[in-house]
Parts: C-alpha cells; structure tokens; sequence
C-alpha cells in the first residue's frame, strides 16, 4: 500500500511539473501527458517493492530534471528564439571572486 502512494504522487508530482514547465505550449503539455501516462501505464502490473522503487527514483528524477533544467523557447523569426525561463530557475548573477569577503 505504502509503494502505491508513492506511485501516486511521484505521478502526480510529474503532471504538475509538466504543467508548470511546458505552460501554454499545448503540443509539449500533450506529448509530455501521454509519455507520462503511457510508462506508469506500461508497468502498473509490476509486483516487485524493488523494481518499484527503482522506478519511483526514476520518475523523481525525472520531474527533478524537467523542474531545474528546462527551459520554453518561443520562434520569433526563422533564426531567432526567445527563451522564456520560470521565476525559480533565475538565480541572482553574482561574479566570481577568489577572496571572498567575510561578514
């Protein structure tokens, strides 16, 4: 029972992370719902805790990747892309110092 929780949410977990990444891009929201849907689908008859959980860490890190590492381009012209990152994988651009400063 434990096992099928956490089969739940990391699932659960996926979808709203596709959502939040591929936001008003219907053909990547589409395609990533039926990957998604289609693995859990393929091995929802699977019985081994260990070949589970193997899996469960799979699917984190997966949804781990999309949230930190993924980024939406938008074509503007033929050879121009807009990239459009999310508020939380903008970090503050601090420069590189081989004396820190103490506080």
């Amino acid at each position: 029972m434990e096992s099928r929780l956490k089969v739940l949410r990391v699932f659960k977990a996926l979808h709203k992370t596709r959502i939040d990444v591929f936001k008003g891009d219907i053909r990547a929201l589409t395609a990533a719902r039926q990957k998604i849907n289609e693995e859990f689908r393929k091995n929802k008859e699977e019985t081994s805790e260990e070949k589970i959980n193997k899996m469960i860490k799979m699917a984190s890190d997966v949804e781990i990747v999309l949230r930190k590492t993924v980024i939406q381009g938008v074509h503007v012209e033929d050879n121009k892309i807009v990239l459009q990152p999310r508020e939380d994988l903008l970090l503050e651009n601090v420069p590189y110092c081989d004396n820190p400063r103490k506080t």
